[in-house]
């Protein structure tokens, strides 16, 4: 039964049971909800001002076929269903929800998202490529994706890289491999009490570069995820290693940051559907 035009609730329902999260490796959508959030915002350009979580683009080849947002699909298909159901939510507005939820979900913080975004037309949507951030990067790449192009704080591009507690790199994705953490499906501090508590070097292999924990070998982070030991990012990571509390809430205002990039603009078409209810 479709839901009541505006019925955000109904619509969440329906993306937790799109979710489970039950088991990882029993195929829950969570961390690639998270994945999508991220990818649909991250695309932001200040300076230009286009881009980030206003159109609803990842639904046009532009963006999916862009090679750092393989393995989405995933997540686009486990909600295509919910969008069937509640056809008056915009895209826009229900690939932020997802992310949103799935945090929830895996026992992150309440995020108190609001909708209201536009859709554009595929001929409208801004390319991904070369906007989204590269993992095998180091500081520079960092501080001019994060602080300069997406007017991210130090602070808030710590705690926004804290999601990688959550979910595991694939292969076949982006080359890279492994998880973060050992619970990939549990939304806490542990990206930064791995970072700081274990020894990390170089992995030997014929991917790009990463790092393995010298302990037990199944672990890995990112080249950018080592930036957060670095100045001046290793301060929050220190900080939120130790208050799970302080990470939560941080995050939480980061997220709602992300997702509100681009959302001023008025280059997209609100859904007629939803208008007519809020007029009435």
């Amino acid at each position: 039964m479709a839901s009541k035009v505006g019925d955000y609730n109904a619509v969440r329902k329906d993306i937790i049971a799109a979710i489970p999260t039950e088991r990882y490796d029993k195929g829950t959508f969570g961390p690639s909800m998270i994945r999508l959030t991220w990818h649909s915002c991250a695309t932001y350009d200040r300076h230009q001002n286009n881009g980030g979580s206003q159109g609803g683009t990842m639904r046009f080849e532009e963006q999916y076929s862009d090679p750092a947002n393989k393995g989405l699909e995933n997540a686009r298909n486990a909600l295509e269903p919910v969008h069937e159901k509640h056809p008056w939510i915009t895209y826009a507005d229900l690939y932020t929800l997802g992310g949103c939820v799935a945090v929830e979900q895996m026992g992150g913080p309440h995020i108190p998202w609001e909708g209201g975004r536009f859709d554009t037309n595929d001929k409208d949507s801004i390319p991904s490529r070369n906007r989204l951030p590269d993992g095998s990067l180091g500081k520079n790449h960092v501080i001019d994706v994060f602080l300069d192009r997406l007017g991210m704080t130090v602070q808030e591009t710590v705690a926004l890289m804290g999601a990688h507690a959550v979910g595991e790199c694939h292969k076949s994705h982006q080359g890279f491999d492994g998880p973060w953490t050992p619970n990939q499906t549990e939304f806490t501090n542990n990206f930064y009490k791995m970072l700081l508590t274990r020894t990390w070097k170089e992995k030997k292999w014929d991917g790009p570069r990463q790092f393995e924990d010298e302990e037990t070998h199944e672990l890995m982070m990112l080249p950018t995820d080592m930036v957060m030991l670095e100045p001046p990012f290793r301060h929050y990571t220190e900080l939120y290693a130790e208050d799970q509390d302080r990470f939560f809430e941080d995050f939480k205002n980061a997220l709602l940051k992300l997702i509100s990039l681009g959302r001023d603009r008025k280059d997209g078409e609100p859904n007629k559907l939803l208008m007519e209810e809020q007029n009435k």
